[in-house]
């Protein structure tokens, strides 16, 4: 299920990150006092009141900087108004209302989403409530004082956000078609790929990376099932900007990887898997979704009879976190293997909503434990007492132990091999909860 999506916006050095960092509950983004520390819009999965939502952190916006890093700071901010749900706007009670408030007020008038107007550094009510009221000047909603750095008021400012979510947006709806994300970095040929299955030319192709601004939901029908694509293209390229736009495809990833039930993650045969591939394809696999690594423009590489096996492994190297991944070799191009795409995706939606039956799984566990005894610690060890299955999308389980301080990652990795040599469970991540007897949960 999709969430609101909460950006956080305003310019350079008013607290922003400090926020964010408060809210998202650890240090994420790099807080200085320099304007334009915070260079990439970063974001977390926060929770106020039982509900759940995506918070965005963003680069400050400069309204009229010809500087190329705040200029970039500017759009990426932009991209996350156009994204978002809810826009917290963050000016400094200490610097008071300044020309370049009003400039970014205007800018987020225009988006005509729901802002919010957090007065940050207020530590002290006393000292600085009369100068709150100054920006009621805004005109854009009541200012509600808050000291991002001290956790002061950060309530009433969730309570006032949380009153913009229409949750029935992001509610399941009764549709069980599968569900396709297909992200990577731009000009990786995502466009193509949905053209080719589609047998025409719907979404917007070109050489310029990040030709399409929207994810566009595309419906497909193949051997009589229909299937719906989300294209989640890249940003279309300022002129004057150099650097890579590769930051600004992020929480567009996100927000369509959350939206759907297997991820297709699409790499250029030629350029190589990449850092960027990974953080990509790092957020499917965090989010417990269904993945196949579709190596697209495989027409355009020499090949010799051992190509394939030689690039699989390297892609594996680099994606090691997800070694359950599935592998496509495609050509979007010239149509080259993608039937095996929707073979691909069948199976590993099936996959995704395996049960297994706990009797089972005890048995699978306890001839693990025989085999390889778990980790102990100052002469305490490990014991397992039970395993059960509890969820799908992705498969969970639970088991119950002695003492969950000694749990080890590499035993949990143990136990997960074994489950997956039985029963496959190709092309999804596995989840494990530990819990003590006590019910306490890890």
């Amino acid at each position: 299920m999709s969430k609101p999506v909460v950006a956080i916006v305003g310019r350079p050095n008013v607290g922003k990150s400090t926020l964010f960092n408060v809210l998202a509950g650890e240090t994420i983004s790099i807080v200085k006092d320099t304007p334009g520390v915070t260079r990439d819009r970063i974001y977390a999965d926060c929770n106020w009141l039982d509900m759940n939502f995506t918070l965005i952190d963003t680069g400050g916006i400069e309204p009229d900087s010809g500087d190329i890093i705040l200029s970039q700071m500017r759009e990426q901010a932009e991209i996350a108004i156009a994204t978002a749900d809810v826009i917290v706007f963050i000016v400094d009670v200490r610097q008071g209302l300044v020309d370049a408030d009003s400039k970014v007020a205007d800018i987020l008038r225009k988006s005509k989403k729901p802002v919010v107007l957090a007065v940050n550094k207020v530590d002290s009510f006393q000292k600085f409530g009369n100068d709150v009221y100054e920006f009621y000047n805004l005109g854009i909603g009541d200012p509600i004082p808050v000291s991002a750095a001290s956790r002061l008021g950060l309530g009433d400012l969730l309570d006032e956000v949380a009153k913009h979510f229409d949750l029935s947006k992001f509610e399941e709806e009764e549709d069980d078609r599968p569900r396709i994300a297909i992200v990577g970095k731009p000009n990786v040929g995502k466009s193509s790929i949905i053209n080719q299955l589609l047998g025409e030319n719907r979404v917007i192709v070109s050489d310029i990376a990040g030709t399409t601004r929207d994810a566009v939901d595309t419906e497909v029908v193949h051997d009589g099932t229909e299937y719906v694509f989300i294209d989640t293209a890249g940003l279309r390229r300022k002129s004057k900007i150099k650097e890579d736009l590769e930051r600004y495809s992020i929480i567009r990833t996100v927000t369509a990887v959350e939206r759907a039930d297997v991820v297709v993650v699409v790499i250029d045969a030629e350029e190589g898997v990449t850092e960027q591939d990974a953080k990509i394809a790092g957020i499917a696999h965090d989010r417990g979704k269904g993945i196949i690594v579709a190596v697209n423009k495989w027409d355009a590489i020499e090949k010799h009879d051992k190509t394939i096996y030689e690039y699989t492994n390297k892609i594996k190297g680099t994606l090691s976190f997800m070694p359950y991944a599935e592998f496509a070799f495609i050509s979007a191009k010239t149509g080259q293997r993608m039937n095996k795409l929707f073979e691909l995706i069948d199976m590993v939606r099936e996959n995704q909503t395996l049960r297994v039956g706990t009797g089972v799984l005890n048995e699978i566990m306890s001839e693990a434990v025989a085999l390889q005894q778990p980790p102990s610690d100052k002469g305490k060890r490990l014991r397992l007492y039970y395993i059960t299955q509890v969820a799908v999308k992705p498969p969970t389980f639970v088991i119950f132990v002695n003492d969950k301080e000694l749990t080890h990652f590499s035993y949990t990795r143990y136990i997960e091999n074994k489950i997956r040599s039985a029963f496959g469970f190709r092309g999804t991540s596995l989840k494990f909860i530990y819990r003590e007897r006590s019910g306490k949960e890890t």
